[in-house]
Formats: structure tokens, C-alpha cells, sequence
């Protein structure tokens, strides 16, 4: 993490990107705006600027809901939202912009219809696809803003790299739990996101928010703030987060600001670069432990049903297995897997009885499988696909999240 090592060296007013007319003869309606209009920072010509500006926005969940809201609410002439998910009943804790009738429905649509009805002068163009080095660069050149409000890094990296390589300004946030973190990247004007975290942590090491939860109100903090930075970028007002990086803890309502650099090495924004082409980041995601034992949600049915018996471990936290838990599972979190704590226990389960191991997709139990194996010789089988498969195929009654 950064230190804070004093002021922003960007001046009030001094950076707005370079908007392009609309050319639709499009104009802001005075009633509707006037709140805006009475802003001097802002008035007709800012409001006009707000117009004919595009903005991409990457990820219509916790973070996309409070920035598609504000800025479809503040004229923003065309905003493009990229999302291949679908909405989920545990996704309206937080992802505000969807309602309980768009369950099951496409997350680009749902955002669609509401920010139509918020203020239908908008054009919303959806995208029902998954960000990757093949379209990220169409997908970019021809925005103004791009706000990323996703929640993996594979993603975060590539849309970061797409935007440094096309000279445009990224609005980047992220939450977990009660903690966000918040800033602008922009090529020539300041650093980037990998000057600041040149290499994606190890799969495992960050849980994400299905995983560690997060205050669904935290999304709206950090998605205001985001949607307020691009704002200011496209008007040409305030002092935007360029070099800065705002990182708030909730639980205490406190706000830190640290100043960012560029990093001259920097591998995508360097003196000597050596991405010069968006590449998906497979090294990001979550590992297939090699040689890993796994077995199928209808097989390990079979054997909870049958004479012999099974053993099976549970390696989530208490939320997630609130939430959902096959019936006879017992917790064991993973964290006593990585410090051996759980270790010897487990590995004294008789041989004759099958030990397996469940987490909520099966990456996680996987991990537990070979830290098992490896610490004590003990074999043990992951759940295929976790409790979502299990309640895919063995039980539809089960609560998902």
C-alpha cells in the first residue's frame, strides 16, 4: 500500500477529457437539470458538455448501481454498460439499480429499463458480454470516461491497460466488507493502476465479496464517489483523483488520502513498457491444484445415502454456510488448512471412510484438499463445482448466493 507522501500535484479545474459534440443537435432540458444549471462550475455549458459526453461503465452490480443512477440522473448523453451476468436475490442487498421483478433476468437490461425511466433523454447502450482482450480496446477508444465497477482483477487489469494504451481516463473503485478504495487513473496525467499495484495478488489471498460479504451501503459510498469523478472530468471542474488514492473504512466513517505516482517502470505506462496490447490475465484467476481429487454433486449424494458413510467438511466461514450448507457438513475454515492447525485432526479420519471436502464453487476446497495431502499424505476429494453445484444438481431447494 502507498504512503501518503503529501498533495495532489493536480490543480483545481486543470484536467477535463476533450468531449466530442454529439451531433444529434441533442439539447439539456433547462427544468430538468436546473440544479446543475445553477452550479456556476457547471451552468449551460458544463450541463451541454454532460450531453454529448459517452461514458463506459463496466459492471452494472454494487459499484455500477450507484454510478449508472447518478450519472444517467445527471445527462450523461450515452452510457454504455458492459455485464454478462444475470441479477441474483443476494445481489439487491446492494445493487440498487435492479429490483426484485429483474431476478433472473440479464443485469444490462434491468440497468437499461431503469435508468430510462430515471431520465429517458439518455441512450443506453447495453453490452450482455464478458470484458476481454479481444473487445476491450472497441470498447474503450470510444469513451470519454470509463468507470470500472468490477469486482475481479483479471478484469480490473486488463480494463486498466486497455484505457492506459488508449489515453483514457479510468474512474476505479473497490469494496469489500466495510473498506473501499477509490481513484482516477490516466495515462500522461498521473499513474495508472499498475504503477500503483504492478501484479495481481495470488488466487486465494483477497477473498472476494461472495466470499469475505460486504456492507451494501459501502457500494453506494465508493459508487458516488466515482460517479462524481467522472463527472468533474467530463465538465472540467474541481480536482479530480489523479495521483490520488482515497481509501474509506466505514466502521470508523474515516477517509484516508494517499498521493500515487507513476512508476517509470511501470509495465504499461513506463519509460520502456512492455504491454503494448491488452492480454487476458488467466494467472488471475482462481487455480486447478494439479492432481487434485474431485468428485461429482450426484456421486457424493450416493455416498451420503449409503451404508458406508462419508465424512464431509465445509472449509467456508459461518456467513456463507448461513446462507447454504449441505445437511451433515461440518465447518472447518479454510484458514486452518493454511496453518496446519486442522491438519493432523483430519488426517487421522479412518481410511476406510471417503473425507471430502465442499467450499461454494470448489476452488477453495481444492486448495484444502492438496494443503491436506501434502502435510500429511492424507487423500481427501473436492466437491466439483461446490455447494452451487450441489444445489444445481441434487438440491433445488437450497439457497444459492
Amino acid at each position: 500500500m502507498p504512503r501518503p507522501t503529501g498533495q495532489s500535484q493536480v490543480r483545481p479545474g486543470e484536467l477535463r477529457v476533450n468531449v466530442r459534440p454529439r451531433g444529434d443537435n441533442g439539447r439539456v432540458t433547462a427544468e430538468r437539470y436546473a440544479r446543475h444549471l445553477l452550479l456556476p462550475e457547471v451552468g449551460p455549458a458544463g450541463q451541454q458538455r454532460l450531453r454529448d459526453a459517452r461514458v463506459l461503465v463496466i459492471g452494472a452490480g454494487g459499484l455500477g448501481s450507484p454510478v449508472l443512477l447518478y450519472l444517467a440522473a445527471a445527462g450523461v448523453g450515452r452510457l454504455d454498460v458492459v455485464d454478462d451476468d444475470v441479477v441474483d436475490l443476494t445481489n439487491l442487498q446492494r445493487q440498487v439499480v435492479h429490483g426484485t421483478a429483474a431476478v433472473g433476468g440479464l443485469k444490462v437490461e434491468s440497468a437499461r429499463a431503469r435508468l430510462l425511466d430515471l431520465n429517458p433523454e439518455v441512450e443506453v447502450v447495453v453490452h450482455p458480454e464478458r470484458v476481454t482482450a479481444a473487445n476491450v480496446m472497441a470498447l474503450v477508444e470510444h469513451a470519454d470516461v470509463v468507470v470500472d465497477g468490477t469486482d475481479n482483477f483479471a478484469t480490473r487489469y486488463l480494463v486498466n491497460d486497455a484505457c492506459a494504451l488508449a489515453g483514457v481516463p479510468l474512474v476505479w473503485g473497490s469494496i469489500l466488507r466495510f473498506d473501499g478504495q477509490v481513484s482516477v487513473w490516466w495515462r500522461g496525467h498521473g499513474p495508472c493502476y499498475r504503477c500503483v499495484f504492478p501484479t495481481p495478488p495470488e488466487p486465494g489471498q483477497v477473498p472476494s465479496c461472495a466470499e469475505g460479504g460486504v456492507l451494501g451501503a459501502v457500494a453506494a459510498t465508493i459508487g458516488s464517489v466515482q460517479a462524481t469523478e467522472a463527472v468533474k472530468l467530463v465538465v472540467g471542474i474541481g480536482e479530480p483523483l489523479v495521483g490520488r488514492l482515497l481509501v474509506h473504512d466505514a466502521l470508523s466513517q474515516r477517509w484516508r488520502e494517499l498521493t500515487v505516482r507513476r512508476n517509470p517502470a511501470c509495465a504499461v505506462c513506463g519509460d520502456e513498457p512492455s504491454i503494448t496490447e491488452p492480454t487476458d490475465l488467466v494467472q488471475a484467476c482462481a487455480p486447478e491444484p494439479v492432481g487434485v481429487r474431485t468428485i461429482e454433486p450426484r456421486e457424493l449424494a450416493a455416498l451420503l445415502h449409503g451404508p458406508a458413510g462419508v465424512r464431509l467438511v465445509d472449509v467456508r466461514g459461518d456467513g456463507e454456510r448461513a446462507i447454504a450448507a449441505i445437511e451433515g457438513s461440518e465447518p472447518v475454515h479454510l484458514d486452518a488448512f493454511r496453518s496446519g492447525e486442522a491438519l493432523p485432526e483430519l488426517a487421522r479420519t479412518p481410511a476406510d471412510v471417503p473425507l471430502v471436502i465442499t467450499c461454494k464453487s470448489g476452488a477453495r476446497s481444492a486448495e484444502a484438499v492438496r494443503l491436506l495431502r501434502e502435510a500429511t499424505g492424507r487423500e481427501a476429494r473436492s466437491l466439483d463445482g461446490g455447494v452451487l453445484a450441489w444445489a444445481r444438481d441434487v438440491d433445488p431447494t437450497m439457497a444459492t448466493y
